[in-house]
């Protein structure tokens, strides 16, 4: 099996002037430091209902792409057209200069690939990472496809990373702690003997993209922050089939299994109720 490699990359696509952009777009430097509260109030809930909505849809319209032969530079142009036409905008593009408007991430890449010519091959892991903002607020999700034939290990692997997602969001009540989420995943993927990616983590999110506040997908029992309803944020973890230890291309993006082997990704924006969760990124 060979490993993934980079690609030419095409120019980045127009987004109307008419749809509003998020802050950082088109500078250098990252959002600027969030100091209020991780709680949100209603008006900002179901903002990020209507945006996560939009960014579920766009994945599932990218998804129907997914074949042997197609490249993932074609998927990122049917993903931003379909934001665009429903009054987003694609929250990767110019993100600390991101260039596209969604990440592919394929085989032994964890996260951040950048979409480009490589035409997928058939049994291939496909992981989709897109974020769309609309009204003031982004909805972040993410999920991992077969190309073609998927090996019986890939995908497994794919449908244990869904679950361990499933599992840290049924885990998510007021007065616990934080400290839950990573503990649910990290227990569920040592049954299969599965690394749990340790560098890349869950996130708030709101009218930020990432808002400071850390969603660990492994047990970190100094974690104690407590979950609040209202809280909005991401669990989002990334399993691999080996080591997950990684290092980032040239790029200064694509991050890859030191061991190359390979990761299936799922993420959901969620806000906090008063009794679990409410996933936001639903179609």
């Amino acid at each position: 099996m060979t490993h993934i490699k980079p690609y030419p990359i095409s120019p980045t696509l127009h987004v109307p002037a008419s749809i509003p952009r998020p802050e950082y777009a088109g500078k250098s430097r990252p959002e600027p430091p969030y100091t209020e509260s991780h709680v949100q109030p209603p008006e900002i809930i179901e903002a990020m209902r209507e945006a996560g909505r939009i960014a579920a849809q766009a994945i599932d319209v990218a998804a129907a792409e997914i074949a042997p032969g197609v490249t993932t530079d074609h998927l990122d142009k049917v993903a931003h057209e379909f934001i665009c036409d429903h009054g987003g905008y694609p929250s990767t593009l110019g993100y600390r200069d991101f260039p596209k408007s969604i990440c592919t991430s394929v085989n032994e890449v964890i996260c951040h690939g950048i979409p480009d010519a490589r035409p997928l091959e058939d049994g291939d892991l496909v992981k989709i990472d897109i974020t769309v903002f609309k009204n003031g607020v982004h909805g972040d999700n993410c999920a991992t496809f077969g190309c073609g034939t998927l090996d019986q290990a890939s995908h497994d692997l794919m449908v244990r990373t869904k679950e361990a997602m499933d599992r840290a969001i049924k885990a998510v009540k007021p007065g616990r702690q934080l400290n839950i989420i990573g503990r649910v995943i990290e227990a569920y993927a040592d049954r299969f003997g599965y690394g749990v990616v340790r560098d890349y983590t869950g996130h708030g999110v709101h009218r930020w993209f990432h808002s400071g506040l850390i969603v660990l997908h492994y047990d970190e029992p100094s974690l104690t922050t407590p979950i609040e309803k209202g809280m909005t944020f991401t669990i989002e973890p990334m399993l691999t089939l080996g080591d997950y230890h990684s290092h980032v291309w040239d790029d200064g993006w694509t991050v890859v299994t030191n061991d190359y082997s390979r990761v299936a990704q799922f993420e959901q924006s969620l806000v906090v109720t008063d009794d679990g969760a409410e996933i936001l990124t639903k179609p």
